[in-house]
């Protein structure tokens, strides 16, 4: 059993899927591997995810010290932006791997219509 930031886990797989598991923390780390973006930036890249599950999503990943978030308050309108943490770079490579994993089966393992 492993313990991390106060949360057990069975195996490190579970560590990792802990973190950038679900439906939209993986697309919200493969965004921001191309740098910082704004809120409403990658709101606008990820079709179908409603605010309030980018902004819980985005809580958990900033929680778990993976993303970044930065607001600036100097001048109208409030401007937040989000990128990656020294610790989330570390994922790149993984996410990397899985994206390539996701183009292989869609070329291969597609459905045609």
């Amino acid at each position: 059993m492993y313990r991390v930031k106060g949360k057990d886990y069975p195996c490190c797989t579970s560590v990792t899927m802990g973190i950038i598991g679900g439906k939209w923390k993986s697309v919200i780390l493969f965004h921001l591997m191309a740098g910082t973006l704004r809120y409403n930036e990658l709101r606008r890249r990820m079709v179908g995810v409603t605010e309030r599950t980018l902004s819980l999503q985005l809580q958990q990943l900033q929680e778990d010290g993976v993303v970044n978030r930065k607001v600036y308050t100097s001048k109208p309108p409030l401007k937040v932006e989000y990128s990656l943490t020294d610790f989330g770079k570390t994922l790149m490579p993984l996410l990397q791997s899985i994206a390539d994993w996701g183009d292989y089966v869609v070329e291969n393992y597609s459905e045609t219509s």
